[in-house]
């Protein structure tokens, strides 16, 4: 396997012998002293690289070079900050094609949305050094004569990020980015499925700090290691913050870890992302929108498309129409010029999607379209399968999962109000869509009454959200926001000054104290 792109990106120099360091950051740059594992590329199964998880013992040494980083960082000028994250930015940009090579290694993206993913770290460095001049607080009127009150927002301290295999670029970008600007030190643990991605953006944060040496050069560090790891995070009251994107079950646990010390938790968990399409719908528009959301990135995004809520009287159209349009995309070697959907991550998740698939048979689905694996003109090694489209009831209990896989369940609702409430009644509210020529359902659809999800789309699907919002949803998706609009106050701590110019000491409430 030709990897001359990671030795271009200077990823060849995190090495130990024949095993990739697993500590990376500041005067660190060595092995880990855990256990071994082999990187494999989903494309066809072949080893990538060999790794030695990071230890609990190394973790707390990064730590405390993290703290010192943040001591020396958080006097630096906001503005001076940003002029660091612009220079990642650049080099991104510089480098974008190599990067864009890792992430189809490792994820098995196709190319133009492994492109589109470093371009999501680009854009959102741009929006980060915007944000650098504008980390404002408030003036507030006193009740007291001869004061004034205000408010601040100040650096937090080290922030950690655990990501998923899915965005393995984007994800931390949001976090650190951000992070950086507003004075914290970043501490990453990446998902084990995609550890060179991980050695090539710490590649690009070394670069940046070597054309701007002022930088303590423990403000980004890495550790490659396993849920002992995480764990110690989650436990590290060193860490103020704990940023966490991934499975509910994973961010259920880092949650209750977290909170048990009182520390905050930034959690973008699952999703069970549902469209509905009503009868006025444009059914071209939807039909794109559809096919894009259900089965981009092989059905493996936290935005993905699992539910399609159609009017009983269009169904029947879609249902025809859909299984057309799958069978025309081509599957394959995601490196290939023309192909639209690459391999499942891993043996695991495959097994997931059939176990799921026998399942929702047995609760009264039908499988429409897809669903088997496919083995010729793929790589061999690789788990490649054709999108499922199921037809099932709104109320079976499969459906009230999320199975990170391309499978789309197609069910029916009679009145607006009815498909809310199909929409709403499962344990994830991240991204919604509804496809509507009505205004009057388009409103109600964003209004209290509407999608209790973070993300609310009309007549666009539930995948692609840009970085100028604020990205997260609700109940088991875990509450939080990362990218846009204000999420950057996650990454801040708060605090209301009152300042006396007069010559009294009056007090608040019209208290008299003498």
């Amino acid at each position: 396997m030709n990897l001359h792109y990671l030795e271009k990106l200077g990823v060849d120099a995190f090495r130990t012998g024949s095993v990739y360091n697993s500590v990376i950051g500041g005067e660190f740059n060595q092995a880990g002293t855990g256990e071994q594992f082999a990187a494999r590329s989903p494309i066809d199964g072949a080893q990538t690289a060999l790794f030695q998880n990071a230890s609990v013992e190394q973790l707390n040494a990064a730590v405390e070079q993290a703290e010192a980083a943040f001591k020396a960082w958080r006097t630096v000028p906001a503005p001076k900050r940003g002029e660091f994250v612009r220079i990642i930015g650049n080099l991104a940009r510089e480098y974008k094609e190599e990067l864009a090579q890792v992430v189809t290694l490792e994820s098995g993206k196709i190319l133009p949305e492994a492109l589109g993913e470093v371009q999501e770290w680009i854009d959102v460095c741009d929006f980060a050094v915007g944000m650098s001049r504008q980390l404002h607080g408030l003036t507030i009127v006193s009740e007291r004569p001869g004061h004034r009150m205000m408010e601040q927002w100040q650096p937090l301290g080290p922030v950690a990020v655990i990501s998923a295999f899915n965005f393995p670029m984007a994800v931390w970008a949001w976090n650190a980015m951000l992070g950086l600007v507003c004075g914290d030190s970043i501490v990453w643990k990446p998902s084990e499925k995609t550890p060179l991605c991980a050695l090539a953006i710490q590649a690009i944060v070394d670069k940046a700090l070597e054309l701007m040496p002022e930088v303590p050069k423990g403000v980004c560090s890495l550790i490659v290691g396993g849920r002992d790891v995480g764990q110690a995070i989650s436990e590290d009251r060193r860490f103020p913050l704990v940023s966490a994107t991934g499975s509910t079950a994973m961010g259920r646990s880092v949650g209750e870890t977290v909170g048990k010390r009182l520390g905050r938790s930034l959690l973008e968990l699952g999703g069970n992302n549902a469209m509905i399409v009503s009868e006025t719908a444009d059914l071209d528009l939807a039909l794109r929108a559809i096919v894009f959301a259900a089965v981009g990135t092989a059905g493996q995004r936290c935005t993905t498309l699992r539910r399609l809520i159609a009017q009983e009287s269009i169904v029947d159209n879609l249902i025809e129409r859909l299984p057309k349009s799958y069978s025309s995309l081509r599957i394959g070697d995601p490196r290939n010029d023309g192909v639209l959907i690459g391999p499942l991550v891993d043996q695991g998740s495959f097994e997931r999607m059939q176990s799921t698939l026998k399942t929702a048979v047995e609760q009264g689905g039908e499988i429409v379209y897809g669903g088997e694996r496919l083995t010729d003109n793929v790589p061999a090694g690789g788990f490649y399968v054709n999108p499922a489209i199921v037809r099932i009831a709104h109320d079976a209990p499969i459906v009230q999962e999320e199975t990170f896989a391309p499978i789309l369940y197609v069910m029916t609702y009679e009145t607006i109000e009815q498909a809310l409430d199909i929409q709403n009644n499962v344990p994830q509210g991240l991204s919604s869509a509804i496809f509507t020529e009505s205004m009057r359902e388009a409103e109600f659809f964003m209004s209290p009454a509407g999608s209790d999800c973070g993300i609310a789309n009309v007549n666009i699907g539930t995948s692609g959200a840009e970085i100028g919002g604020a990205f997260g949803g609700e109940k088991e998706t875990g509450g939080g926001r990362e990218s846009g609009s204000d999420a950057w106050r996650n990454y801040m701590r708060r605090t209301t000054n009152t300042i006396n110019y007069g010559g009294d000491l009056p007090l608040a409430q019209g208290i008299v104290f003498e």
